[in-house]
């Protein structure tokens, strides 16, 4: 077994850390050596309003243990809440070595009762939040040539009508994910996705499990450790490590399952001219998945789409 990955000297900034599992992050990195930004707006589950006594909370449980840590209640939404969040972490230590993309919201909702305002305001906070974030700590990570992210999504990118806009908004972010995964490459700072699976407010919420149908817990609900944060942290810790094997890639941690979430395409058919009549008779070929490839960026699609034609061509000859 490896030996212990630590963050001896390494500022971590985590977003949404005034609860669940953005306490949990923090704590555990404080633990291991990190310096921590506890950002927290402190809104609701829906992600309205604010409480800068969450984020305040969390850094004292952190100082009292002998860590070190400052608090910052900031909105990730705007370019100004981004950048006050990234400077507590340089005024303070002078670096930003991990950001923790973890801040989020969560209204359940369908058609036709979905609207624009629910779904701008997930997307504002899941995706323009995580880049607003990453983006105002970007030259601190490229000047030192080192950098570690941690984006958040769900297995609700998957897709869920009862949820479409937190669906949605999870969903952009493993395409912002990805992007940045490129961009950093060249700098010595890699970009990663985590979908976690644990048991918080944003499960246990009444008027969550109300929308979605599920059955109210009891009164004397007790949560269950295996359902809870722990076991989504040995993910976080590998990600958000120098150690870290992987790079524009989404993972699934919680409830002990590990594994890896892929984009891939089909090599489909070569068909120039195809009528609309003859693309539907041959929907089985290309929906088939034999011979699927994985892509990791758009440019790799490219060029796998440009081999079949190359292929193609060559058997004409």
């Amino acid at each position: 077994m490896s030996s212990e990955l630590r963050f001896d000297g390494q500022v971590a900034i985590i977003t949404g850390a005034g609860r669940g599992l953005g306490r949990a992050y923090a704590l555990a990195l404080a633990e291991r050596g990190a310096k921590v930004v506890v950002n927290d707006l402190g809104g609701d589950v829906a992600g309205i309003g604010s409480d800068a006594g969450l984020a305040e909370a969390v850094a004292s449980e952190i100082i009292e243990a002998g860590g070190e840590a400052v608090s910052n209640c900031s909105t990730v939404v705007t370019e100004e809440g981004a950048q006050a969040i990234v400077d507590a972490a340089l005024n303070q230590w002078g670096r930003v070595d991990i950001v923790v993309n973890n801040a989020g919201n969560l209204e359940p909702g369908g058609l036709p009762e979905l609207t624009t305002e629910g779904l701008e305001r997930h997307i504002d906070i899941h995706a323009v939040g995580a880049f607003n974030v990453t983006r105002a700590a970007w030259p601190a990570m490229v000047e030192q040539g080192y950098g570690r992210v941690v984006v958040t999504t769900s297995l609700s990118s998957f897709g869920a009508g009862h949820m479409i806009a937190y669906s949605t908004a999870k969903g952009a972010t493993i395409s912002l994910g990805r992007s940045l995964a490129d961009a950093g490459a060249g700098h010595g700072i890699l970009v990663n996705m985590i979908a976690p699976t644990a048991e918080t407010r944003m499960v246990t919420d009444p008027e969550f499990r109300e929308k979605c149908g599920l059955p109210p817990l009891p009164d004397d609900h007790e949560p269950d450790p295996g359902r809870g944060p722990d076991p989504v942290l040995p993910m976080l810790f590998v990600l958000a490590h120098e150690s870290c094997p992987s790079n524009g890639e989404t993972f699934i941690a919680g409830l002990g399952r590990y594994a890896r979430i892929f984009w891939a395409e089909t090599p489909g058919i070569i068909a120039p001219g195809i009528a609309a009549e003859e693309l539907i008779d041959r929907w089985d070929e290309i929906s088939n998945p034999a011979g699927y490839v994985a892509q990791a960026l758009t440019a790799d699609s490219v060029r796998f789409r440009e081999g079949l034609l190359a292929d193609v061509l060559a058997d004409g000859s």
